[in-house]
């Protein structure tokens, strides 16, 4: 492998995850390689840094053309294809996202739906299809909340990640005003357990014994 130590190292990291991420080795490596390149690279440019054969290099460019995560460039007076990773990482997030919704989520939301219309006899499948039911609308909670982000510019979802806490806070908030104009008492939070030195249980909204 023909690349500086840290380039390399980023490189064979994203290979050794690969199989993690539902991918071979190969395709990591190409893509690690990809994102790191200050400039747009060819075939031969790829086979040669990462020592991969022409056709190895050919099958993962073409896999990762699949999931949208490279983009084809052409250069003046240049026959060869040239390919480039997006250099927005929300870009990259969202495209992910929406790859393994079309691949892996979809699909179980269209079985869901089906077995949901049917009428089933046995107690088995009547508690089944209730607990089908259950999958079916947290699914379907997830994927209008990924629909959401996905119309939201790279500034504003950056934004949205960095509140943390503070989105815990503002729905404390709401709650509260929510039980002054309704007058009803809104759940409590689940206190805190701990265990101290001496093996005993306590507990507290500070999480203190």
């Amino acid at each position: 492998m023909n690349l500086p130590p840290l380039t390399q190292r980023f490189v064979l990291h994203f290979g050794e995850m690969g199989s993690r991420w539902g991918i071979n080795r190969t395709v990591g490596q190409i893509y690690a390689l990809l994102y790191v390149s200050a400039r747009p690279l060819n075939a031969d440019e790829v086979g040669g840094a990462l020592g991969f054969s022409r056709s190895n290099v050919s099958m993962g460019l073409k896999e990762l053309q699949s999931w949208n995560l490279v983009r084809l460039l052409h250069q003046p007076n240049d026959r060869r294809e040239y390919f480039q990773a997006p250099d927005d990482i929300w870009t990259i997030f969202r495209t992910l996202a929406a790859e393994r919704r079309k691949r892996e989520i979809d699909p179980t939301l269209s079985m869901l739906r089906d077995a949901l219309m049917e009428q089933p006899g046995a107690a088995e499948d009547i508690h089944a299809q209730e607990r089908m039911r259950h999958m079916h609308s947290f699914i379907e909670m997830m994927t209008d909340w990924l629909d959401d982000v996905e119309k939201l510019d790279s500034d504003t979802l950056a934004s949205l990640m960095k509140m943390g806490a503070q989105v815990q806070k503002l729905l404390e908030m709401k709650d509260r005003v929510k039980q002054v104009f309704t007058g009803k008492p809104t759940q409590e939070p689940a206190k805190r357990t701990s265990i101290g030195a001496d093996g005993r249980v306590g507990g507290g909204d500070d999480g203190q014994l």
